[in-house]
């Protein structure tokens, strides 16, 4: 088993690696029930126990909230404990700080918890400022129901404001998740990734496999289904033909090289898995480490 990783200051200790459950319900992008269904993300759950990960990241707006009623149905069956991390989407229509605590508990009760490990803001969307909703979470976990708080998407000064609301209220900012990945590595050039480490938040990676892109499956012949054949055109994935060569260089398969190329960096990857193939695959990225000149030459080609 890997040694857990501390989830900023909270005290809550995580897998170096989490399951991220976007694709739990979702049609439009992942195509739920066509290719797999609830049995399938129940053996993707089941695997990702056995492997020895514990933090599982869903949100209200996933699958409009299936994600979370399929995870709080699968919960009681982990024999020690886990780490349940969801969202609040500020819908420009939620105006008041009041409709954090009605949408948690809301989250609460599809999941089946009495509190949450670790609520977060999805998006730093307006009107309301980031001070609001930070001001919202620090009142939930005054009132019992977070362990830990965090944002998602934030850039590093929105993250700084929220840090610095809530530090005056005694509460630490845990986590700011954010995409990044092989491809998409922006936060290590807009600052997200440099503050973290100077506040003490962790970076949770979602898409870390750029949704499949480095999987390795995928080329401009065989591009991926559905929605997904739409972002990206076959320049694209000919572009990243290289790098994909570069991580079969190591040995192991792409998948596995880019999530701990991730932990590497510091960050906690949240992959998705639709089955207990994709969940055990992922899984297979944790007990061993990239040598840092496998780093190196992924980090820079």
């Amino acid at each position: 088993m890997e040694t857990p990783v501390p989830l900023g200051r909270s005290g809550i200790m995580v897998s170096p690696m989490g399951l991220g459950t976007w694709q739990w319900g979702d049609y439009f992008i992942w195509r739920y029930g066509k290719g797999y269904q609830d049995a399938d993300l129940h053996e993707a759950f089941q695997v990702s126990l056995k492997a020895g990960i514990n933090f599982f990241d869903t949100a209200e707006i996933y699958g409009r909230g299936r994600s979370e009623r399929l995870l709080g149905r699968f919960l009681p069956e982990a024999a020690e404990p886990v780490v349940v991390a969801t969202k609040f989407m500020p819908l420009p229509w939620r105006l008041r700080k009041g409709a954090l605590r009605s949408a948690l508990k809301a989250s609460l009760g599809r999941l089946g918890l009495e509190r949450v490990d670790l609520y977060q803001i999805h998006w730093p969307f307006r009107p309301r400022a980031v001070e609001v909703w930070a001001g919202a979470l620090a009142d939930a976990v005054e009132a019992g129901l977070v362990r830990a708080v965090g944002v998602s998407n934030y850039s590093a000064g929105q993250m700084a404001r929220a840090y610095e609301v809530l530090a005056r209220r005694g509460v630490p900012l845990a986590s700011n998740q954010v995409e990044y990945n092989l491809i998409n590595r922006r936060v290590e050039r807009n600052g997200v990734l440099e503050r973290c480490r100077e506040l003490g938040v962790t970076l949770i990676a979602y898409s870390p496999l750029a949704k499949g892109l480095l999987s390795g499956r995928y080329t401009p012949e065989n591009p991926p289904p559905g929605l997904r054949r739409r972002l990206y055109h076959p320049t694209d994935l000919a572009a990243i033909q290289p790098l994909i060569r570069r991580m079969r260089e190591t040995g192991r398969p792409p998948c596995q090289v880019a999530l701990n190329w991730l932990i590497s960096q510091g960050a906690v990857p949240i992959p998705g898995a639709k089955n207990a193939r994709q969940a055990a695959d992922n899984a297979a990225a944790l007990g061993w480490r990239l040598t840092p000149e496998e780093v190196s030459a992924l980090s820079h080609p």
